[in-house]
């Protein structure tokens, strides 16, 4: 251990002793120091959640990457698109692909009694992968969806089934309009309630052969081809890369698709997530502020009551830069109790919160029903470790007050 850091460590426990004037500000200091960081650690915590549960369950309804006619880009009411096993095999073999899955729509009209409810009716094949809506079933079964007979099953939300006062086993009188007006009849299955209300109050699904026989389809016609990835980092460079291939495949076949990631199907969604991180970077400088500012008075209060301990290591023939790097050091102590304190209560409050969902939202403003909390420990390793060099950095210019301090002065009383 060098001389600085042994002083530093010396001076540290006699301040937790004494009660001069430092005393309570190494107590400030060091306060200020646990607020910031429990703050930092609770608005991580929660941005990540939010951002990455509302997220998910966008993608749960859409996926990621969405291939269809430019018609069906912008309208429920779909152009068909023809793929069949060979495109969807394609597709299947590309990097990064989890899962392709088929889909067609129709929008349509639920009647009860003398109540009308809009809604679009969501087909599904064999392949589509059930684990979202599974996840947020409350009543009934998902399975029922593909394996009922005559595809006459149909899984509704929460919404819909409390404006229509329906449950499972209820049949449904349901209308489309086109040409003429055609009925058909379905029968409730399973109810589901994500707390996404922008999509919970569209969506109802059923089998994707009952929608391609309402829209007068074959069965390689859909309305689109949903594509699940590993990474959601990759991204844009997936949707290039399955552009490229379906502009070849077109091309072999005389006909065009329309592919879009799921952040340009729901602009205006993502860019209020991405304000988040606005307001996370905005939050955590005005944290680090506070914290700065807590040690930099309380080591210039240290400075200015030690005046008599650095005269003497001066006449010792202690260098300016060796002094200095004592009260850095000893910054460091306070700053690292702080922090210990600012991870145990930012932590303790975050995993209180993640797993009893004490603080309640109101799902339909926020899409959640309570607050979210997600744990990146890389992330959260990264924020101590740039707030213990971004606070010490702070104080390498306060610290320069020690050069102002001269021994002839201060000993001469002594």
């Amino acid at each position: 251990m060098n001389l600085e850091r042994f002083l530093a460590r010396r001076l540290h426990k006699s301040e937790k002793n004494n009660r001069r004037v430092s005393r309570p500000a190494v107590i400030i200091a060091e306060a200020g120091v646990a607020l910031g960081l429990c703050v930092m650690i609770i608005t991580i915590c929660v941005s990540l959640g939010f951002k990455h549960q509302i997220r998910s369950k966008v993608i749960g309804f859409n996926s990621h990457i969405h291939v269809s006619s430019f018609e069906s880009a912008t309208s429920y009411e779909s152009t068909p698109i023809v793929a069949d096993d060979s495109l969807c095999s394609l597709l299947s073999t590309l990097e990064g692909v989890e899962r392709v899955q088929r889909y067609a729509t129709k929008p349509g009209l639920f009647r009860v009694g003398d109540e009308f409810l809009g809604f679009v009716l969501k087909g599904v094949g064999e392949e589509y992968d059930f684990s979202f809506f599974s996840d947020y079933l409350k009543e009934g079964s998902v399975d029922s969806v593909l394996h009922a007979q005559k595809g006459n099953q149909v899984l509704v939300s929460r919404i819909m089934a409390d404006k229509l006062d329906i449950h499972v086993g209820d049949r449904l009188e349901t209308y489309f309009i086109e040409n003429t007006i055609r009925a058909r009849r379905l029968t409730v299955c399973g109810i589901y309630d994500t707390g996404f209300g922008d999509f919970d109050e569209l969506f109802a699904l059923t089998d994707l052969g009952a929608v391609q026989s309402l829209n007068r389809w074959d069965s390689t016609e859909v309305a689109g081809v949903e594509i699940g990835i590993d990474d959601y980092d990759e991204l844009s460079l997936r949707a290039y890369e399955i552009g490229r291939t379906l502009d070849e495949y077109g091309n072999a076949h005389s006909t065009s698709y329309f592919v879009q990631t799921i952040e340009e199907q729901n602009p205006n969604l993502f860019a209020w997530l991405d304000v988040l991180n606005v307001n996370v970077w905005v939050i955590l400088l005005l944290m680090l502020g506070v914290a700065g500012f807590t040690v930099i008075s309380g080591l210039l209060i240290l400075i200015l009551e030690k005046t008599q301990f650095i005269g003497v290591l001066k006449a010792l023939g202690s260098p300016n830069v060796s002094i200095r790097k004592v009260f850095l050091w000893l910054s460091a102590y306070i700053i690292g109790r702080g922090m210990l304190w600012g991870n145990i209560i930012g932590l303790g409050l975050c995993a209180i919160q993640k797993y009893t969902g004490l603080i309640p939202l109101d799902p339909k403003n926020y899409y959640l029903d309570c607050v979210p909390i997600e744990f990146n420990w890389p992330l959260l390793i990264l924020l101590n470790v740039g707030m213990l060099v971004a606070s010490v950095a702070m104080l390498i210019i306060p610290s320069q007050l020690v050069s102002k301090i001269y021994p002839s002065r201060v000993l001469q009383f002594e």
